[in-house]
C-alpha cells in the first residue's frame, strides 16, 4: 500500500529490511530518469491486492557487507517530477496518475512518488510501445517481473479470454466422463450438504452447471474441467499423458545422489475427486508415525501421521486445485528421510509476501468450486495458515513454500523434525555465549536440516513480521553465525564461520544428531565450489572441454550438447560450467541449462529448493521420466 510513514521512518526500514513488495528506492544520476522507476509504477499500478506503493527518488545504497540506505538527492526536482508526470500519461496503454512530492532532508530533495492500484476493470498497465505481454509488469517481492500470458488472463475481468479449465476439449465425449465421478461428487456434496438442490438433477446438468461440459449447436462438449474431474482414468492418460501424481520415495536427504539407486515410485491417475483420497493416503501410510495416548478411549495408544492429516490433505488438494494444467508434468510427491515435498507446475499467482493474507487467487475457477462445494477446499486464502498452525501445534518445523516463476513450478517441503528437542538443545548448547533468541536457534536448526533459509521461510518457522524476521537474520550475520548469499528477492542465508566451527565439534565429540548429510552439508567449511581441475577430468572430457574454450561462439544446440555430456560426468554448478566453457554463467544459465531444464534434459540436484546455495544441474539418465513443460 502507499506508505504514510515519514521520510526518515521509511530509510529507516531501508536498513532494516531492504526493498519490500511496497516500498522502492531508487537513485537518479544526472538528468536520466531511467526505464526502471517506470517499470516499478507499471508493476505497483497492476498488482492485485497491494493497495499500491511508494517509490524514493534520490536515495542510494551503498553496497557491502551491510548494505546502506542514504540520500544522495535530487538535482532539479521540478523538472524531474514535471517529467514523470507527463511521461505516466502517455508512455502506458492509458494514463497512470501518481502523486509527487519533494521532501527536504540534510539539505537534499527526495522525490516521494505515490502510486495507487488501478481498479480492476481498468487492468493491466503496459508500455504501449511494446504491448502485452512483455510490456506489463508486476511486483513480486521487492522486484518487477514481466507478466506472462497467465498473469494477463488473471488481470482481465469479463474478457473474452476463458480460464484454461474452463476450454473446451476437442477429442473428448461424453463416453470420456466417469459415473462414478459423478458418484463421488454426488456423495461428496451430500456429505456437505444433503439439501442441496443439484443432488437432485441429472449427471447432464451437474456437469452443465459446474462447467464440465458447454453446449454448443445442440451438442455436449466436454471442457477441461468435465475432463479432469469427472473423466475416466483412460481418456486422462489420452488426452493428458503427463496428468498424474508420482509418489516417490528417496533414501536420504538429497535427490538421487548416486543414478544407479533405485528408489520407489507410485503413479497415480484418475479424475480429481478420486485422486486426492488416493494420494492423500498413499502420503499418510508410508509417513513415520508418533504414538498419542487419547483419554477419551481410556489410554488407548494410538498411532498418528507424524504430519498432521489435515496438512496433508490441505497440501495435496491445493496441488491439484492450483497447478498449471496446462504444462504435461506430473504432480511430484517426493519422501525423503527427513521431510517430504510437494512440487505442481505452475507458480502462486498470489505474491509469497501475502502468503499470510486472506483471499486466494485461482488459476482453475470450476476446478476450485467444485473442490469446494465438495469440502476438500477452502477458497479464501486460508490453506497455507492451517498448515503454519497444524505443523506448530504438533511442534514441527513450519512448511516452508517456494514460488519460481522462472522455473514456473511451486514447492511445498514439510520437514519431520520436532524443534527444540533434548538432541536440539544439546547442539545449541554450543552457541550459549552468542544469547540467542528462540526464534533465532530454530533458524540454526532448520538451517543444519536443510541448508539454508530466507526471510519468508523465518517468518514461517517463528509468526514475526519482516521487520523482525530481517533484524533477526542481519544478527546472526554480524555473528557470522550465518552468512549471506544473493541479493534483493533473492537473499538467503546459510551455516557461517561459527556455525560450521561449532558443527564441526560436534560431530568430532558425538554431540547433536551425528554426520550431516545432503543438504545440510553444506555447513562444511567450503561454502563455494571449488573449480574442477581438467587433470581430475577423463580424457575424453578434456577434449570437449578444450574445443569449448577455443570456440568464441558455440552453436545453442553444440552448446548443450557440451553441458549433457559434462552433467553426465557429474553434478556441476553454474560457477564450474562457466569455468569449463569459459563463458559467463548468465550466457550459460541463459542459453544452455535453462533451455535443458524446461525440456526436460537437464534437472536440478535440489529441485525442492531452486536457489539451494549449493544448486547443481545434472543430465537426466536414460530410461527415467523426463519433466517436459
Amino acid at each position: 500500500m502507499i506508505r504514510l510513514d515519514s521520510l526518515e521512518s521509511l530509510i529507516r526500514e531501508l536498513n532494516a529490511t531492504d526493498e519490500t513488495e511496497e516500498l522502492e528506492a531508487k537513485e537518479i544520476s544526472g538528468k536520466e530518469i531511467g526505464r526502471s522507476v517506470y517499470e516499478t509504477i507499471c508493476a505497483l499500478s497492476n498488482e492485485p491486492d497491494l493497495e499500491g506503493g511508494t517509490i524514493l527518488l534520490g536515495i542510494r545504497k551503498e553496497q557491502g557487507l551491510f548494505p546502506f540506505y542514504e540520500v544522495s538527492g535530487i538535482k532539479d526536482p521540478e523538472r524531474i517530477s514535471s517529467a514523470i508526470a507527463s511521461t505516466c500519461a502517455t508512455i502506458f496503454n492509458q494514463p497512470v496518475r501518481v502523486d509527487i512530492r519533494p521532501i527536504r532532508i540534510d539539505k537534499k530533495i527526495v522525490l516521494k512518488i505515490d502510486v495507487p492500484e488501478v481498479p480492476k476493470t481498468q487492468k493491466p498497465v503496459y508500455f504501449a510501445a511494446t504491448g502485452l505481454p512483455k510490456g506489463a509488469y508486476r511486483r513480486i517481492g521487492p522486484a518487477d517481473v514481466r507478466c506472462t500470458d497467465e498473469d494477463i488472463a488473471a488481470f482481465y475481468q469479463g474478457g473474452s479470454s476463458d480460464p484454461f479449465d474452463a476450454r473446451i476439449v476437442r477429442d473428448a465425449k461424453w463416453s470420456d466422463i466417469d459415473p462414478d465421478a459423478i458418484a463421488m461428487y454426488r456423495k461428496s456434496r451430500s456429505s456437505a450438504n444433503p439439501l442441496a438442490e443439484e443432488l437432485n438433477w441429472t449427471d447432464e446438468e451437474i456437469l452443465y452447471a459446474l462447467g464440465g461440459i458447454r453446449r454448443i449447436d445442440g451438442t455436449i462438449k466436454i471442457t477441461n474441467t468435465g475432463l479432469l474431474t469427472f473423466g475416466k482414468s483412460t481418456s486422462i492418460r489420452r488426452i493428458f499423458p503427463a496428468n498424474r501424481v508420482d509418489y516417490i520415495r528417496v533414501p536420504g536427504k538429497t535427490w538421487v545422489q548416486d543414478p544407479e539407486a533405485k528408489f520407489d515410485s507410485i503413479d497415480m491417475r484418475g479424475p480429481i475427486l478420486t485422486l486426492v483420497g488416493r494420494v492423500i493416503a498413499a502420503i499418510s501410510d508410508d509417513l513415520p508415525k508418533s504414538f498419542l495416548i487419547d483419554e477419551s478411549k481410556s489410554g488407548q495408544r494410538t498411532e498418528t501421521p507424524v504430519v498432521p492429516f489435515r496438512v496433508i490433505r490441505e497440501a495435496v488438494v491445493n496441488a491439484l486445485m492450483h497447478r498449471s494444467y496446462q504444462f504435461h508434468q506430473p504432480v511430484q510427491v517426493v519422501r525423503f528421510s527427513n521431510r517430504i515435498v510437494i512440487k505442481n507446475a505452475g507458480y502462486s499467482l498470489k505474491s509469497p509476501d501475502r502468503f499470510d493474507d486472506p483471499g486466494s487467487s485461482i488459476r482453475n475457477p470450476n476446478i476450485a468450486a467444485i473442490l469446494h462445494e465438495t469440502q476438500f477446499a477452502e477458497t479464501k486464502g486460508s490453506g497455507i495458515r492451517i498448515m503454519q498452525t497444524q505443523m506448530k501445534q504438533r511442534g514441527l518445523a513450519s512448511p516452508t513454500f517456494e514460488s519460481n516463476r522462472d522455473t514456473d513450478e511451486f514447492v511445498a517441503t514439510f520437514l519431520f523434525h520436532h524443534f527444540l528437542d533434548a538432541h536440539d538443545l544439546d547442539w545449541l548448547s554450543k552457541f550459549t555465549t552468542f544469547e540467542l533468541s528462540e526464534d533465532q536457534m530454530k533458524a540454526l536448526i532448520f538451517v543444519r536440516e536443510v541448508g539454508a533459509i530466507d526471510n519468508a521461510t523465518y517468518r514461517s518457522l517463528t509468526t514475526t513480521d519482516t521487520l523482525a524476521a530481517s533484524k533477526s537474520l542481519r544478527t546472526l550475520r554480524k555473528l557470522d553465525i550465518l552468512a549471506d548469499r544473493g541479493s534483493g528477492a533473492k537473499t538467503h542465508y546459510v551455516a557461517g564461520p561459527e556455525m560450521a566451527k561449532r558443527e564441526a565439534d560436534s560431530r568430532t565429540h558425538g554431540v547433536g544428531r551425528g554426520p550431516i548429510h545432503g543438504k545440510a552439508a553444506i555447513m562444511d567449511a567450503a561454502i563455494h565450489d571449488n573449480e574442477i581441475q581438467l587433470e581430475d577430468m577423463p580424457i575424453p572430457l578434456r577434449v570437449v572441454v578444450r574445443n569449448a574454450h577455443l570456440t568464441k561462439r558455440l552453436s545453442p544446440d553444440e552448446g548443450k550438447r557440451i553441458i549433457l555430456t559434462l552433467c553426465a560426468w557429474r553434478p556441476l554448478s553454474l560457477q564450474q560450467l562457466s569455468g569449463l566453457m569459459n563463458k559467463t554463467p548468465t550466457h550459460i544459465s541463459q542459453n544452455y541449462t535453462s533451455p535443458l531444464v524446461a525440456e526436460g534434459s537437464l534437472e536440478y540436484l535440489y529441485p525442492e529448493m531452486i536457489q539451494h546455495p549449493r544448486q547443481k544441474y545434472k543430465t537426466v539418465q536414460s530410461g527415467s521420466t523426463p519433466k517436459k513443460r
